[in-house]
């Protein structure tokens, strides 16, 4: 029977470095979503079903255009901390690496898509 520390029992079992920061952020995120939804669908909610000219005059103006903005942004930064976990978690092998970078380029991509237009509608 061998009589292992902690410390024995845990090395090399990976990397302790950015696990708080992580963490952190995915808190941050969640927190500013629990605000961000709500006034999204507030704002979007009323405008929902009209003409396409009115949709454009609603969101030419800042404030429902700066919460969609925000809800994008923070929503895809979320989802790439979340996936980006639960890759690292259940894939193994030679496909964590590709798959880690696609999501991480696709949440980047479909937020970046969203910014442009929000800011095509609202300019």
């Amino acid at each position: 029977m061998a009589y292992l520390t902690d410390r024995k029992r845990a090395e090399g079992m990976g990397s302790a470095k950015s696990g708080t920061l992580h963490h952190w952020h995915m808190t941050i995120s969640s927190a500013a979503l629990a605000v961000l939804i709500p006034l999204f669908i507030f704002t979007f909610g009323s405008i929902l079903g009209a003409s396409h000219a009115e949709v454009l005059a609603y969101f030419s103006r800042p404030f429902p255009a700066i919460v969609a903005a925000l809800t994008i942004v923070v929503s895809f930064l979320h989802f790439k901390d979340g996936v980006q976990v639960l890759i690292e978690d259940y894939v193994h092998g030679a496909a964590r690496k590709p798959l880690l970078v696609a999501m991480i380029c696709l949440s980047y991509a479909a937020a970046g898509t969203g910014l442009f237009a929000i800011a095509r509608i609202a300019l």
